[in-house]
């Protein structure tokens, strides 16, 4: 089964949301829906980037690195990348 580290944008503010998930489009679904508490008031999102991995524990690990780093420049910079 693949997992994939995602990151939202928030269409209210620009702010970004970093999470893993088996189905991104579900789970967008559901952000969008409100089903996450921390999330729920910058409705809606839109997908900007995702990685995929062949495990969870993987995913998990690059969802955790990125919030780590608590930058928004370095997740910008990880956007700008992949569209070019």
């Amino acid at each position: 089964m693949k997992y994939f580290m995602y990151i939202l944008q928030s269409d209210v503010d620009g702010s970004f949301y970093v999470g893993y998930a088996h189905d991104v489009p579900l789970r967008i679904e559901r952000h969008n829906d409100g089903w996450t508490r921390s999330a729920k008031g910058k409705r809606p999102w839109r997908l900007v980037y995702s990685e995929e991995f062949q495990s969870k524990s993987d995913a998990i690990r690059r969802e955790l690195e990125i919030k780590r780093m608590k930058s928004r420049v370095y997740i910008e910079k990880l956007i700008h990348q992949s569209s070019t």
